[in-house]
């Protein structure tokens, strides 16, 4: 693990833009293994409902995650922009590789310069963002940069007691 793969998202970093209905969010593009089209997932018994099976990438299955529903947004049909994003998150001090099925992958390009902007209202509203690390932007429009090792932090999970997609997933789900 390099330093870089450590160091927190800021303006100007290198991002892969994820569109889930008509929002758009962004990780880094260190983190990312691969993009796959969508293929066949196969299911795995009594899974929450954010975790939709798993698939075969270069001989090893891999958990893939509804980002869509992680996100609380309703299904839609899949469609030919819909993607998996394989990548990697920090788990129990080394890597666990993931995958997130979203209705589309854009480009990978630059965070506008400058800081990533906290959601200062979050506080007011008692919603809890942990899965978003703020807003940046890109071309001057606003983008989300997700949090993926808060995404699937179990330690947020029982500290919330938090179930299904309400904020974060568990790794025991995807393990």
């Amino acid at each position: 693990m390099s330093m870089n793969d450590m160091k927190p998202l800021t303006g100007g970093d290198q991002v892969l833009t994820l569109g889930v209905g008509e929002e758009l969010f962004a990780v880094p593009v260190t983190r990312v293994q691969e993009i796959l089209d969508l293929q066949r997932i196969s299911q795995l018994p009594n899974a929450p409902q954010h975790v939709l099976g798993v698939i075969n990438v270069r001989g090893e299955g891999v958990t893939v995650v509804d980002l869509r529903a992680v996100l609380n947004m309703p299904p839609i049909p899949d469609s030919p922009t819909t993607r998996i994003v394989v990548l990697w998150i920090h788990s129990d001090g080394g890597r666990a590789v993931v995958a997130l099925k979203a209705d589309r992958v854009l480009e990978v390009t630059a965070l506008d310069p400058g800081p990533l902007t906290p959601l200062p209202q979050a506080r007011l509203l008692r919603w809890d963002q942990q899965m978003v690390v703020g807003l940046g932007r890109i071309g001057g429009a606003f983008v989300t940069a997700l949090d993926l090792d808060r995404m699937f932090d179990t330690d947020l999970i029982t500290r919330q007691g938090i179930t299904g997609t309400e904020a974060a997933i568990s790794l025991q789900d995807v393990a």
